[in-house]
């Protein structure tokens, strides 16, 4: 059975190293073009490339899936099965049609929850104390699909989208090998999803990386979680960015009684305690315009940060 797998980052690595060591014949990768990373804007390939050349398997990077020339390239690799984790793109019916044994995606959240190309990210800042992986037939629709199977994971206090990836990319690939063999069967379950239950992860946006100082202070703890570690949450300062890269709630409720939201009440060896809408939050780790991350601490003892100043 020839299986073509779609992916991009990481978190769809364990998947393709689980049908490669499972022995499943992967005649083709498909994932997103080399982007240019770093200040110094270095073309990179993505981590499902890496790990395919690794094994030697053909890989194929078009820019749009649904132009002609890709969809003539996907099947000249004759799929009767193509398996998609984070690919990025959306498949066009063209492709979705392809196969005989269907179209099959490694969702990161349990839907029909968060749909969408940032669930990891939304379920984390929606302050959600658990999420999953949901392994489905693709369709049309935005993750819309039929469900085969889940598997929940629980948000821990402290975890991050970092370690949320970790744990749902190895799920999602144990859930997959789990499943394959019934679906290849004809066993597999096929349940409908309940479209009035689903909400929306739509991919992050600038403005979704920026701090509302008025939000409550475990709101704010969980946009800077949520964002970790990959864009980081920020603010202005001094109409510069301002980074923040880890922070702890100090009040959930009340302190700092009539100062404006974003306030600096105090800098210490411990950090920058901040006034929120609700409650004090406490900045750890920061990162100031034109410099590296630093402890907080590290950055007041600079003493260019000055008590009363407002984050913007």
């Amino acid at each position: 059975m020839n299986i073509v797998f779609m992916g991009t980052p990481q978190f769809a690595v364990p998947s393709l190293e689980m049908l490669l060591a499972e022995g499943y014949n992967i005649v083709g990768v498909v994932t997103q073009p080399d982007r240019p990373q770093g200040r110094k804007k270095v073309l990179t390939p993505t981590p499902v490339k890496e790990a395919a050349l690794k094994h030697g398997i053909p890989v194929l990077q078009p820019s749009r899936l649904r132009a002609p020339e890709a969809v003539a390239e996907v099947a000249a690799l004759k799929p009767d099965l193509i398996v998609t984790a984070a690919y990025g793109q959306i498949l066009p019916k063209s492709v979705l049609d392809m196969p005989k044994f269907g179209c099959l995606n490694v969702h990161g959240s349990l839907l029909p929850k968060y749909r969408g190309g940032a669930p990891i990210q939304r379920s984390i800042m929606s302050g959600e104390k658990e999420t999953g992986v949901t392994l489905m037939y693709m369709a049309e629709g935005l993750d819309t699909g039929d469900m085969i199977a889940k598997v929940v994971v629980p948000i821990e206090y402290d975890d991050t989208s970092g370690t949320i990836f970790d744990k749902l990319s190895t799920a999602g690939a144990q859930l997959l090998k789990e499943q394959l063999p019934l679906i290849i069967e004809g066993r597999a379950e096929r349940i409908p999803q309940n479209d009035a239950e689903s909400t929306y992860a739509p991919n992050l946006t600038r403005e979704d990386e920026k701090i509302d100082w008025t939000a409550d202070s475990e709101s704010i703890r969980n946009r800077v979680r949520g964002l970790l570690p990959f864009s980081g949450a920020f603010t202005l300062w001094n109409g510069e960015v301002f980074k923040i890269w880890e922070l702890s709630v100090l009040k959930e409720n009340g302190g700092g009684s009539g100062q404006t939201p974003g306030t600096v009440l105090s800098l210490s060896d411990k950090g920058i305690e901040v006034q929120a809408g609700s409650g004090v939050v406490l900045l750890t780790r920061v990162q100031p315009a034109g410099k590296k991350a630093m402890a907080a601490s590290e950055f007041v003892r600079g003493g260019q940060m000055k008590q009363g100043e407002v984050l913007a």
